[in-house]
Order: structure tokens, then C-alpha cells, then sequence
């Protein structure tokens, strides 16, 4: 007995015990939590926006500074290129993308009275068709126009998201202008009221976790435009309709690492075939050589292999993370559980150095 209380197996299960029993115990508590969620939830998204901006703008500043610029003058040449990116979006590509995409929602019914009629067309000229196909092939057009309005409203939703976010961009630039000039004050300020031993693994641990959400941030930025840049060239030079915006749509959806770059395929082929069915195979070509650079040449020199995730593991996390979170959760999944898998094997590898040698093994 007193052989299996001291072993590690059991001590596991004592402490996996207790975790899920306090687990539970705050779930019947979850209202003495709920200020304090809405306070989290009021400054989550200028928090994460201007957390974002951070990391993509820091470099500079840093640059600055090496030419021996003041750290405040730097952070403010940094907000004037931001003010002026700003107006160039608003002035001249904002207006292009609404009246894109305004044509594209116009254009749906006619693109759905068209898939209707091919489907209508093809049924009446086969004569053998199994039973079975030719019920999913009803079900798909009796259901074409309930999808075709989910999706719009999807869209439409999405967008509604994003413009109710607006209400809270007045926010980012304090957090973002602090960030900017006591970032790196954080860590020596807590660790004031650490041991020595204790400060030491903080540090440590801060770094690795600065230096995971650095390389994700800037490099799936950098890549992400590059990528879209070179896929709105290629639309470009094969006259492609609603080409800015779907390269909008792929310099976002390529923040999510693996699948981003298949999501947006999706939409720019469907429009390239409708446009013109040859269309839709040079599309397929110029992603594939886009992809192909960003695979072989971009990503190896920007990014390197600082995540260490499995495509399978990146598919299951995203296919959990869309069905709890919707698109929010799609962008911020692999950086979260990049930065979660950080923690877990720095406490590890702290739990490993106290440990008597030849007693390391977890079981």
C-alpha cells in the first residue's frame, strides 16, 4: 500500500483528481467570475489587435533605435506610417474592395440560377443515373438557394463582426503605444518579487513564449503578404473579376498555417469558373506556383520550422477551433496552443532538473 501511494502513477491520478475537481468547483462559481470575464471581454479584441500590431511593428522601432532614434520618436515615426497606410487604404483600396464585393453578393442568384440549370440539363440527358446520386443531386438543388443565403449571411455576419469591432479601435493605439515603449519592462518588474531560482525560469519562459508569438506573428504576416501580392498579380494578368478582393481574402485566410491557403482557393476557382471555365485552371495554376515559392523559398527563410506542428495536428486543432469558435477561433488557435505547448514543456523540463538522476521518467 504504502508502495503504490509513492508511486508516480498514482500521484498523477491524485493531481488529475483535483485539477478536474476544482475545475468543477469553479463551474458551480462561474457567477462570482463574471466581472471579471466581462472586464477580459471588453478589452480582448483591442488587447489582441494591438498585441498583433505589436509584434509586426516592434522590428522597426527597434531598428530605429539601433540608429541611435530616441525609443518615443521611433514609436511615433511607427504610428505616422501606420496613419498613413491607413489613408491609403481608406482612400484607395477600401473603395475598390466594397464595390467588388457588393457586385459579387449581386451576382450570387444569377451564379445559382446557373448551377441550377447545368444540374437540370445534365439530369434530363442522362439515362442512367443510380438512385441514390440522383437524390443527393435533387437534394443539392432543392437546398442551392438555402445554402447560397447561409453563406451570404455568413459573410454579411462576418463583416457585421468586424464593423461592431470598430468600437473599440480607439483603444488600440494606448495599448499599442505602451507596448511599444514598456514592453520590455514587464518581465524585469515581476520578477522583482521572484526568487532567484523562480526569476530565472520566468525569464526564461517569457522569452520563449516572445519568441514563439514573434516568429508566428511576423513571419505568417510577411508570408501572408507575399503570397497575396503574387496572387493578385497573377489574378491581374488573367483578368479575373473581384481580383483585390480575393486577395484580401487569401492574405487573411493565410494566417491559418496548412488549410488557409485550400480555403481560399475555394472561392477565387468557383468565381474563375463562372467568369470563364479556363479561367478557373490558370486560378488553380497560380496557386499552385504561389504556393510553391512560399513553400520552397518564403517560408523556409522567414519562418524556418519555429512552430514544430504536424499537419495532422494542425487539421484536428483547426476542425475543433472552427466548430467551437467559428473564423475567430481558426486565426487564434495555432498561436495559442504554440504558446500553451511552450508552457507545458518549459514546466517540464523544470519538473526533469529536479528530479533525482534516474528517476526522470514520468511512469
Amino acid at each position: 500500500m504504502f508502495y503504490l501511494t509513492n508511486s508516480k502513477l498514482f500521484r498523477g491520478l491524485v493531481i488529475a483528481i483535483l485539477i478536474f475537481a476544482l475545475i468543477y468547483l469553479i463551474s458551480l462559481t462561474d457567477f462570482i467570475f463574471e466581472p471579471f470575464w466581462g472586464y477580459v471581454g471588453a478589452i480582448a479584441f483591442p488587447l489582441i489587435a494591438a498585441g498583433f500590431i505589436f509584434y509586426v511593428t516592434n522590428p522597426i522601432v527597434n531598428l530605429l533605435e539601433r540608429f541611435k532614434v530616441h525609443r518615443i520618436l521611433g514609436i511615433i515615426i511607427v504610428f505616422l506610417l501606420i496613419i498613413l497606410l491607413g489613408y491609403f487604404v481608406t482612400n484607395f483600396i477600401a473603395p475598390i474592395v466594397q464595390s467588388q464585393f457588393s457586385r459579387l453578393i449581386d451576382n450570387m442568384p444569377k451564379w445559382v440560377n446557373s448551377v441550377e440549370g447545368i444540374i437540370t440539363y445534365w439530369q434530363d440527358n442522362q439515362n442512367i443515373i443510380p438512385p441514390q446520386l440522383d437524390d443527393t443531386i435533387q437534394g443539392i438543388t432543392d437546398n442551392l438557394n438555402a445554402y447560397v443565403e447561409r453563406m451570404t449571411t455568413f459573410i454579411i455576419g462576418f463583416f457585421g463582426q468586424i464593423f461592431g469591432f470598430v468600437f473599440s479601435f480607439f483603444l488600440i493605439p494606448f495599448f499599442l503605444f505602451f507596448m511599444l515603449k514598456d514592453g520590455d519592462r514587464l518581465v524585469p518588474f515581476i520578477s522583482k518579487f521572484l526568487s532567484k531560482k523562480k526569476s530565472d525560469s520566468f525569464r526564461e519562459l517569457m522569452t520563449n513564449i516572445n519568441q514563439t508569438l514573434s516568429s508566428f506573428i511576423q513571419g505568417q504576416f510577411i508570408v501572408s503578404l507575399c503570397v497575396a501580392v503574387m496572387l493578385y498579380i497573377g489574378y491581374l494578368i488573367i483578368e479575373l473579376q473581384y481580383s483585390l478582393t480575393l486577395a484580401l481574402l487569401s492574405f487573411i485566410m493565410n494566417f491559418i498555417p496548412f488549410v488557409g491557403p485550400f480555403l481560399s482557393a475555394i472561392p477565387a476557382i468557383i468565381i474563375a469558373f463562372f467568369q470563364d471555365p479556363m479561367k478557373a485552371v490558370w486560378v488553380i495554376v497560380i496557386m499552385i506556383i504561389a504556393q510553391q515559392v512560399e513553400g520552397n523559398l518564403i517560408s523556409p527563410n522567414v519562418m524556418g520550422r519555429v512552430l514544430k506542428l504536424h499537419p495532422l495536428t494542425i487539421i484536428t486543432l483547426i476542425l475543433a477551433a472552427g466548430s467551437i469558435a467559428g473564423f475567430l477561433g481558426l486565426l487564434f488557435i495555432i498561436p495559442a496552443y504554440a504558446v500553451v505547448k511552450t508552457i507545458i514543456s518549459h514546466f517540464y523540463h523544470e519538473w526533469l532538473k529536479k528530479q533525482p538522476e534516474g528517476e526522470k521518467d514520468i511512469f
